[in-house]
C-alpha cells in the first residue's frame, strides 16, 4: 500500500496551472475528435493511425525494407495531412472564430443526442415525397445530423424558412428555378435550395444511377448528414446513410427510418395531422398501402 501511494507522490507536485494545461489539451482533442466523427476524415485518421502501427510493427520486428519504406514516405506526412483535412480545418477554425463557440456543450457530450429533429418536421419531409414520388418529380434533401453543412449551404440560396410540405413541393416543381440541386434542413428549418453536393466516385453504385443520387451519396460520404431521394424516372423513394444507398419501398418506411435515426424511436409514431390537402393519387397510394 505504501509503494503504491508512493508511485502517485508525484500528484502532489501538479501545479494548477499544469492541471489547467493538460484540461486544455484535452478538450482540444476531444473537440478535434468530434470534428472529425462520421465524416471522411475519421476514416483518414484511422488509415494514419495503421500507417504509424505498420512503422511500429516494422522496427520492431526488423523489417527493414518496410520500415525503410515507410519512413521515407512519412516525410510528405505533415503536407498530405493538410490537404486531406483542409475541409475539416477551416471548419474548426471557423469554431474558434465563433464567440464562445468552445464553451457550448458539444454533440456527444452526454452521448448522441435522442433527437435531432421534430416529429412535424419528419412527417411533412415524409408526406413531400410522398407527394411528389406519386407524381414523379426528382428531389433531393439533405438532413443535417451532429455535423454542421454550413459550407454547403453558403453555395445555395438562403431560405431560413419553416419546413412544410407544399413548400418542398414547390421548390422541386420542374419549373421553379430553385428545384436543380439540394435543400438542406437544419434545425428543423429549409436552411437553403439549390445547393451543389459532391458526386460520389464509389464503384459501388450502380452504373445506372444519375447524378442526383450520386450526389446524394457524395454528401454522406464526407459529411454525417442523411440524403432522401426521390428519382423523376421511377417515382421511388431513396435514402443515402454514410456513404450507402437504399431504395425504399413506400414513404411508410421513409417515415420509419427517418424516426429511428433521427429521433432513436424503433416504432414509428402515429403520423401527425398535417393542416394541408394532399393530392387525390397520394391519398389513394397511401390508403392502398395501409390496406396491405
Amino acid at each position: 500500500m505504501i509503494d503504491a501511494l508512493r508511485y502517485f507522490s508525484f500528484i502532489k507536485e501538479i501545479r494548477i496551472k499544469d492541471a489547467l494545461d493538460i484540461a486544455l489539451v484535452t478538450f482540444l482533442i476531444y473537440r478535434l475528435l468530434l470534428l472529425v466523427r462520421g465524416t471522411r476524415a475519421w476514416r483518414i485518421t484511422l488509415g494514419v493511425l495503421g500507417y504509424l502501427l505498420a512503422m511500429l510493427v516494422g522496427e520492431v520486428f526488423k523489417l527493414n525494407t518496410l520500415y525503410w519504406l515507410l519512413e521515407k514516405g512519412s516525410v510528405a506526412g505533415p503536407v498530405a495531412l493538410v490537404i486531406l483535412f483542409l475541409p475539416e480545418l477551416r471548419q474548426g477554425i471557423e469554431e474558434f472564430g465563433r464567440f464562445g463557440g468552445l464553451l457550448q456543450t458539444p454533440i456527444g457530450l452526454a452521448g448522441r443526442p435522442e433527437e435531432m429533429a421534430q416529429a412535424r418536421t419528419i412527417e411533412e419531409i415524409v408526406a413531400a415525397c410522398a407527394e411528389l414520388a406519386s407524381e414523379s418529380v426528382g428531389a433531393l434533401i439533405v438532413i443535417e445530423k451532429s455535423i454542421s453543412l454550413e459550407e454547403i449551404v453558403s453555395n445555395g440560396v438562403p431560405l431560413d424558412a419553416a419546413i412544410s410540405a407544399p413548400l418542398l413541393g414547390a421548390i422541386f416543381f420542374e419549373n421553379n428555378p430553385l428545384h436543380d440541386g439540394a435543400v438542406i434542413v437544419q434545425r428543423d428549418k429549409l436552411a437553403a435550395a439549390a445547393c451543389r453536393l459532391p458526386l460520389s466516385e464509389s464503384s459501388r453504385l450502380d452504373p445506372n444511377v444519375h447524378m442526383r443520387h450520386r450526389a446524394a451519396v457524395g454528401v454522406t460520404e464526407n459529411l454525417d448528414c442523411i440524403s432522401v431521394v426521390v428519382s423523376e424516372e421511377r417515382g421511388t423513394i431513396s435514402v443515402a446513410f454514410e456513404g450507402r444507398l437504399r431504395r425504399l419501398a413506400n414513404h411508410l418506411e421513409l417515415r420509419e427510418f427517418l424516426n429511428r435515426e433521427l429521433r432513436g424511436e424503433e416504432k414509428p409514431p402515429k403520423p401527425l395531422k398535417l393542416r394541408r390537402s394532399r393530392g387525390r393519387r397520394a391519398q389513394i397510394k397511401e390508403q392502398k398501402e395501409s390496406q396491405s
